[in-house]
């Protein structure tokens, strides 16, 4: 069906304003007193994707649960659960935060234990966002730049170490570099991607008229969703889709900033964040501005759990 798609994630649609109702109806106060239980739940899901018969391989990678005849995504739920930990830990060690054993050692060792289980799977794009995320988090919180220093410099050959202990990853950052050396082959995707985008010019195709959706670009409803709707609504849809995003990060950090509550502000400011920062990574890999990373688009790529989860940040917010 033509609607197979559509149908699916329209009823995915129910469950996250059920959980958008739900995050903005519960008082802030249970979601600080459970941060550190929900956390863990969250971590054991994660972990539970590589135990047969609940975890599920699909494209490679150990991501998903097969749940009564859904399949449910664990790492979305665990970056939502982590970010309201991270709030709650900022809360908690305000007078510790410029200690390295009693404030930013103890929060180092937590987001390791997320960052070890979502490398196993492996999901290296949610480890770089939560990341950049998490190190975004320090910085506004007045961490001691020293710290913040020493994490970015052993950072850097961890990630090139990560990229070159897997084939996958190097070859994605040689294709990325160039393409056409390997048009029919690895560099296919990002060429469709780039024909997609191009070929919506200013107004686009027409709705529903993409051609490259139709056995030529992969990935076309997760991942590469944004060259469709260039495609189909031109740079002016484009253009228009990313001024979206740049509100909602704008506004976003003027509601963070504004907030009293340390948690609150915080909590609010990581899935301010996580968000924008997914939007421009996928964007620009989709414009082969950056190497392909598996990242959806916020609020618009097919994905329940993905759907669901950002609805729950935004009832929170």
């Amino acid at each position: 069906s033509s609607y197979f798609f559509l149908k699916k994630q329209a009823l995915f649609l129910i469950p996250s304003f059920l959980g958008f109702l739900f995050f903005a109806l519960v008082p802030i106060s249970f979601w600080k007193r459970f941060a550190p239980l929900l956390f863990l739940l969250a971590l054991g899901l994660t972990v539970l994707t590589f135990i047969p018969p609940f975890g599920v391989k699909m494209h490679g990678s150990y991501r998903w649960l097969h749940i009564f005849g859904i399949s449910v995504q664990p790492s979305e739920v665990l970056k939502l659960f982590i970010l309201i930990y991270m709030g709650f830990f900022f809360e908690r060690k305000q007078k510790h935060l410029s200690s390295f054993v009693y404030g930013y050692l103890p929060f180092m060792v937590i987001l390791g234990s997320a960052f070890l289980v979502l490398l196993k799977q492996p999901d290296f794009g949610s480890v770089v966002t939560l990341m950049v995320t998490a190190l975004t988090l320090l910085f506004v919180a007045e961490f001691k730049w020293v710290h913040l220093l020493i994490t970015i410099l052993c950072s850097v050959p961890a990630c090139v170490y990560l990229i070159m202990r897997k084939a996958y990853r190097l070859n994605r950052i040689l294709i990325f570099l160039n393409p056409w050396s390997d048009a029919q082959g690895r560099g296919f995707q990002i060429i469709q991607s780039l024909i997609a985008i191009g070929s919506g010019g200013v107004w686009g195709v027409g709705i529903s008229y993409s051609k490259q959706k139709y056995f030529y670009l992969p990935m076309q409803h997760t991942d590469f969703i944004f060259p469709i709707i260039a495609e189909e609504t031109g740079f002016v849809g484009a253009l228009s889709l990313i001024s979206l995003y740049f509100f909602f990060c704008y506004f976003g950090l003027r509601v963070a900033m504004q907030l009293d509550s340390i948690f609150s502000r915080f909590t609010t400011l990581g899935f301010i964040v996580l968000i924008s920062l997914q939007a421009v990574i996928n964007i620009m890999v989709s414009s082969g501005l950056l190497p392909t990373k598996g990242l959806g688009l916020p609020f618009v790529s097919y994905g329940g759990t993905s759907l669901v989860t950002v609805w729950c940040m935004i009832g929170f917010m």
